[in-house]
């Protein structure tokens, strides 16, 4: 166009260019960015800020657990080990998790739904994550008080929680308080609680209300030891906004009797990565993706967006 400014954005700065792309999607910084021209590619590698939000958490439902450790220890290290929010799920091996605690001590956020940890570990390394201000353990099978007690002891600005249990895993399971007492014993500055489907009784939540001063939401649907109505709630404690424990728009039978049918499985997961790769199919076969890496270049196929071997 007449009268147009060529600029050379391919000479921004490597700062400049790191905060440009810490707007991106994770898939735009791995697939396209690299594309564009060398200097774009060797920023978006090798500025920790285009690393400070790390969300895997879709491209790691279905994959191989080692993959999952690949994938982590090179986004963190890339992070120069200092990433604010870490979203993965389905994360198995404890070396991961040992990872994560020992090189991302920074983190702010923290969201590792269905993942394997248990209570001996996290009581290891939950001193890790002293700055946590949000954390989801969400359908995470393997823990149970003494986990959010350590959490709670260790992580002392936490104000987001999310433990939101699935259906099967809790039907035909004894009502207990244990992680209701946990909670209001240690996690006083919460002010977002998610504890849907949990086991605790009437006597749980108002244990949780009366111990987490600051709290301003709970969602306690699907407790179905929970008999307190919605209405004594408000009246009683008018400053927390609670939802439940009636289920309303949250549990669709079909979908439970479709999951319950293989509670161990990863059903879900894989219907998930079987339709996108038919979507995808072509793409994969064609495009291959180059890192510049100290003048060397290697490719790597893409598989849903993502390298196969990060």
């Amino acid at each position: 166009m007449e009268g147009a400014v060529s600029r050379a954005w391919e000479q921004l700065h490597p700062d400049v260019l790191g905060v440009i792309f810490e707007e991106l999607s994770m898939e735009e910084k791995f697939n396209v960015i690299p594309l564009v021209c060398k200097p774009w590619g060797k920023a978006v590698k090798e500025e920790p800020s285009c690393w400070k939000d790390i969300d895997i958490s879709d491209w790691s439902y279905g994959k191989e657990p080692e993959k999952v450790d690949k994938m982590l220890r090179l986004l963190i290290t890339r992070s120069s080990g200092s990433p604010q929010k870490l979203c993965v799920s389905n994360v198995q091996l404890e070396s991961s998790f040992h990872f994560i605690a020992e090189h991302a001590q920074s983190l702010l956020a923290l969201k590792l739904p269905k993942s394997k940890m248990n209570d001996s570990l996290m009581k290891t390394i939950a001193g890790k994550f002293s700055n946590l201000t949000e954390l989801d353990l969400s359908y995470c099978n393997k823990i149970g008080a003494a986990t959010l007690e350590a959490i709670g002891k260790n992580c002392k600005s936490l104000e987001t929680f999310r433990r939101n249990l699935h259906p099967p895993h809790v039907t035909g399971k004894l009502l207990h308080n244990e992680e209701a007492h946990a909670i209001a014993a240690t996690m006083p500055k919460l002010k977002s609680l998610e504890i849907v489907f949990n086991l605790l009784d009437s006597n749980g939540v108002l244990e949780i209300i009366g111990g987490c001063c600051d709290l301003e939401l709970l969602d306690i649907r699907g407790c179905r030891g929970v008999e307190l109505g919605v209405n004594y709630l408000r009246e009683k404690f008018p400053r927390v906004h609670v939802l439940g424990p009636e289920v309303e728009d949250f549990y669709d039978e079909d979908i439970w009797e479709y999951y319950r049918s293989d509670t161990d499985s990863d059903t879900w997961d894989d219907d998930f990565e079987n339709l996108n790769e038919l979507i995808l199919e072509d793409f994969q076969r064609r495009v291959t993706i180059s890192f510049n890496d100290g003048g060397n270049d290697h490719h790597q196929e893409i598989v849903n967006g993502w390298p196969i071997d990060p």
